[in-house]
Parts: C-alpha cells; structure tokens; sequence
C-alpha cells in the first residue's frame, strides 16, 4: 500500500474519530434559577372578606394559591360578615349587613370566581340578593331647595327621624326637574339635610316637592351555609319592630335559589338572632344556632332545607335544643350524624345527634370557660380543635367518640407569646382566634394576636395598644409547637421602617375588635385562617394591617433564601379603603375579617 493511499485512511480514521466523541464533550451550560422556585401546585383559590370605613362598599378578593397573588375583587355590600362557595365551586356567595348604617341596605352577592389564566380575567358576573322591606317611609313638604356648586341643602317643613347620613333620601315633585331623584344624605341636622346634586346651577326654589325617606327592613344578613349546588342559606340576626318597618320581626333564615338569583322563601324565628348554619350533607337538615333575646333562650333550631319550617314532631324531645348563653359558633360532620356547637358565654362545646336531635350523653365540654369563639372539624383526622381567646389556649378532640375525647391537655394547649411580649407588662394576653388544619393530616396552624400594654414594642408603630400578630403551628401526632411564623408582616410593608427594624405590628383599629356576644355591627374575627385545598399554603388575615399574609407550608427541592416549610411568603393587600390614608401616608387597606377556602 503507498504511503499517499495510508496517510488518507489514517485522515478519514482520525475524522470518523473525532465526529463520534463530538457528542461526548461536555459543554457548560448555564440555567437561571429563580430566587424561589414558583410552586407547581394545581390552580386553587382560598378568598377573603374585607370591610370598608361605615357607608362604603366592603369587598371580596380572591387569592391563587399557588400564583401567591391577588386575581379579582369586586364590590360586595356595605359591612360585608360572611362568605360561601358552593361545593361545586361555581358560584361564591357573600352577605353583608348594610344596614347597621342608616339607610344601607342588606344584600347578599353572588359571583363566579376568577380562572385559571395567563390572563387576569376578574370575577365573572355579579348578581345581587335583595331583602323585602314592607313600611311606609317617611316624607316631609320641602320649604325651600338651593345649589352651591353641586351640595343642595334641602329645608323640611316637618323632621324626618330616619332622614340620616349616609340614608337614601328621595326628591320629588319639584318644579326645577334637577332637583328630582334619589341621593344619598351628606349632612343632617334637624330639618336640614344635604346632598351631592348630578347637576349643577340649580335655581332656588322655594315651598316644591316632597322629600321622602323610603323604608328599609334591617334584616342583618351574618352566616351563610349550603351542602348543594342550587340553593344557598342565610341566617338573619335580625331585629323587632325596627324604626319604620312594618314587621314584627326579621329575625329569620332565607332560601336563596341559585337558578332564580333571588331569595325566595324566609322563615321568620322571632327573638332568635340566628348567627350560624350547618346543612348536613344529605341535604335534610338546616340547623340555625341561634343566639337568642331576653324572650328567647340560646338554642340550635331544626329546618327542613326544602321549605324551611321547623323540624319538631311531637314525639321528640323539647325543641329547639338549648344551648349555653351566646352561642357563636356551628359546624357540621362531614357525614351529618353530628353538629357541634361553641358557646363563647358558657365556653363549652355541645355535641347534637342529628338523628335524634338530642344532645350526646356526656354533652356540654369545657372549653377553658367563657370566650370560646370557634370550632374547626378535621376530616383528615376526625378532629374538633377549639379556640378560646380568654384562656389563650387551643382544645382538641377526637371526634370519633361521644362525646368526643380531648387529646393532650384537658385544659387546653397554651399559645406562647411572640418574642416582643415574653417581657412581662410589654404586652396583653396572647389571644388564639382561628385554626387551619392541612389535608395530610400533618399540622394545623392557630391564628393569634397579643395588644401591646401601653407603648408598641414595634418602633414603626407610635399608637398605644398595637397589634402583634403571629401564627403557631402544631405537630399533630405530638401535638408539639414546630414553629411560629413571625413577624407576619413582610418586609417593606411600612416604606421606612425604622432603623431598619423589620415591622411586627400594626395600629388598631376599633372596628376590627370583636364585641361579646357578637353582632353585625362588629367584626367577628380579628384574626381567622384558612388552608388551601392541597395544603400547599396556609392563610392569615390580619384586620387592623388591612392585609391576608401568605404562609408556604411545604418544601422545594431547591432550598434557597429561606424556600423551607411554614414561612411568610408575601402579604397581600386587600382593595384599597375608601379611609383616610395609612401612617405611612399611603391609601389605607380595607380592613380582612374572614377567609374561607375555594376549589
């Protein structure tokens, strides 16, 4: 063979060589990774019912869990209390209790959450309930109408009682047609009122028209409660003999139809105060707690959910069942043999046998005594854990047994006061308020707040009697505390903080203090929490901070800047409050008082 012909075999060798290594060279390539790994977790929603300053509009806002991000709000009544999703998830339904303001009215909202999209779509198409209002409203001759810039004020020959601010107030007959229609009432005084005009450079006109005031039934819409997907229940606190309503009472539960967007029945239960439901899930009990009145003892009543008449035949014991003084609190087993019932005046837990309407033998339990608030059902563990803000302690049970079995502390599990308060006389009590429990049955999270003594230990905050707010998380095979997530306010959320001094409280705000026994007119929750479906995060609003603080429950694969179980990923605002701005001079937050968890 010639040296030309081997040299070329050995080339075409050393080429065939070096194409089939090409593959096997290992080339750097550089991949970003985020700071926090997004969560990879199926599209779930956990909402949020917020209250605005007296005689505005209070909202709902919806949260993507696994976006950590606000994707709709919407108007949803004056004094907003309480909000459902129907179990199929394709409608949310919120009450609101307008009507502890003058002229306000009771409504309840329907509306269809927001999807799974690149795009934010918002809320779908909202629909209003209504409430009947029978009564002739007041009027009064007017003696002389006149404009500055666009405030009327409007002289009465005769005084309307109802005639307050923030009512609706109604102008007719007229000669100047501008002056004719329906405002809401600025300012009062005696025989005096005004109001914002849609016209401008009106004449003043004397001894024209009649001013009307017209009638609104305050029904006080609180609790809403459902276990179908085509009608939805409302308890109605109520009142007697309200100021120019011609019922004797409003004190009710309303059927509200899905299909027909109005309420359709109401069943009128004099002297009761409903403030809770529970429908079992067979959908043939409506259990109404009620709180009752110097006329009506405490009670739980038995409603047909098909027409809402009361379930006492003959042979049963005395119905309704009683119940201890102020009743708050009622949820049902998801198997609906059993409801369990708070009494925060008695701070006991009562135990009803749905098939007898009878309390379980051994029923009521303590719970710490008085000042229990609030039950949670476990139906991963077929638990009951109870708060009780007075004693400062969580009270958990097995439910499995009548009546159910306290695990751990007879008298409790005590909370620990977050680090600012372990000081004696920096701070009040710690007072736990709500609880979330994971679907793994792993953990549950107890929400809880102390009120500093005098001056805020939190150097951001110069009000007296601030508010600390922290979450305690529970092992549940141990019952052992894991961890308290705290501070739970995120970095930045006041523009300077002081010295560098990570925010840890807020300033009070009266509205976001329970009352006992609760009303309408206040919020029942300061704090509440509630978990996502996949038990991927955990939820915590903080009323008087006007924000919901997003809790990461679960751990990435890549560990990064604190990307470990139970840790405060972000807090979000609610919409902004028709108030006067914040300390940090921005737009003050509407102010969170419940959570509730979607699909």
């Amino acid at each position: 063979m010639s040296l030309r012909r081997v040299g070329g075999l050995a080339a075409m060798a050393l080429a065939t060589v070096l194409w089939m290594s090409c593959g096997q060279v290992y080339r750097p390539v550089v991949i970003p990774i985020n700071t926090i790994p997004p969560n990879p977790a199926n599209f779930h929603a956990v909402f949020s019912i917020n209250a605005n300053v007296p005689f505005n509009q209070g909202t709902a806002m919806q949260i993507d869990v696994s976006g950590d991000s606000e994707i709709g709000a919407a108007d949803m009544g004056v004094n907003p209390t309480h909000g459902i999703s129907m179990p199929n998830n394709s409608r949310v339904f919120v009450a609101a209790a307008g009507s502890v303001y003058q002229g306000q009215a009771d409504v309840v909202t329907a509306f269809t959450p927001a999807v799974d999209s690149r795009i934010a779509s918002g809320f779908g198409t909202t629909t209003v309930f209504t409430y009947p209002s029978t009564g002739n409203g007041q009027s009064s001759n007017i003696a002389q109408l006149s404009e500055t810039g666009n405030v009327v004020t409007v002289n009465l020959s005769s005084l309307i009682s109802t005639a307050q601010v923030g009512a609706e107030i109604l102008i007719s007959g007229v000669s100047v047609s501008g002056y004719n229609g329906s405002f809401v009432i600025s300012s009062a005084s005696g025989t005096t009122l005004q109001y914002t005009a849609t016209s401008t450079g009106l004449a003043t006109v004397l001894s024209s028209g009649v001013a009307t005031v017209p009638v609104v039934c305050p029904y006080l819409p609180d609790f809403l409660a459902t276990s179908q997907n085509n009608v939805v229940y409302v308890a109605d606190y109520g009142v007697e003999n309200g100021s120019n309503c011609n019922l004797p009472t409003t004190d009710s539960v309303g059927y509200l139809s899905a299909s027909l967007n109005s309420i359709t029945n109401i069943e009128y239960l004099p002297g009761s105060h409903p403030v809770g439901l529970a429908e079992t899930a067979n959908g043939q009990n409506l259990y109404v707690l009620n709180q009752g009145s110097a006329t009506v003892a405490p009670n739980v009543t038995d409603l047909s959910p098909v027409d809402l008449t009361p379930y006492c035949p003959s042979s049963a014991p005395p119905c309704p069942i009683t119940v201890g003084a102020n009743p708050v609190w009622i949820t049902a087993r998801p198997d609906g043999q059993r409801v369990y019932v708070v009494s925060q005046g008695t701070g006991e837990l009562y135990t009803i046998n749905t098939a007898t309407n009878t309390l379980v033998p051994g029923s009521p339990q303590s719970l710490g005594g008085p000042g229990a608030n609030f039950v949670l059902y476990d139906s991963s563990l077929s638990r009951l854990y109870a708060t009780n803000p007075s004693t400062g302690t969580v009270f958990v049970f097995d439910a499995t047994t009548d009546p159910p079995t306290p695990i751990g502390s007879p008298s409790g599990l005590s909370i620990p006061a977050p680090p600012p308060c372990v000081t004696p006389g920096i701070c009040g009590p710690v007072t736990p308020v709500g609880v979330a429990a994971l679907s793994d049955g792993s953990r549950f999270y107890v929400a809880s707040y102390v009120v500093s003594n005098s001056t805020c230990p939190d150097p951001n905050v110069t009000a007296t009697g601030c508010v600390i707010p922290q979450v305690t998380v529970f092992d549940t095979g141990t019952l052992a505390i894991k961890t308290t997530v705290f501070p739970l306010l995120a970095p930045l959320t006041l523009t300077s903080p002081v010295d560098g001094v990570q925010p840890f409280a807020v300033a009070p705000v009266a509205y976001c203090e329970p009352a006992i026994p609760y009303s309408p007119a206040f919020t029942r929750f300061r704090m509440f929490a509630a978990a996502a479906v996949d038990g991927s995060h955990v939820y915590a609003n903080i009323c008087d901070g006007g924000e919901v603080a997003d809790i990461f429950t679960t751990t990435n694969t890549i560990s990064v800047q604190g990307n470990s179980p139970d840790t405060l990923v972000t807090d979000l605002l609610a919409p902004f409050s028709a108030g006067a701005p914040g300390s940090n001079g921005q737009p003050s937050p509407q102010y969170p008082t419940f959570l509730f968890t979607g699909q």
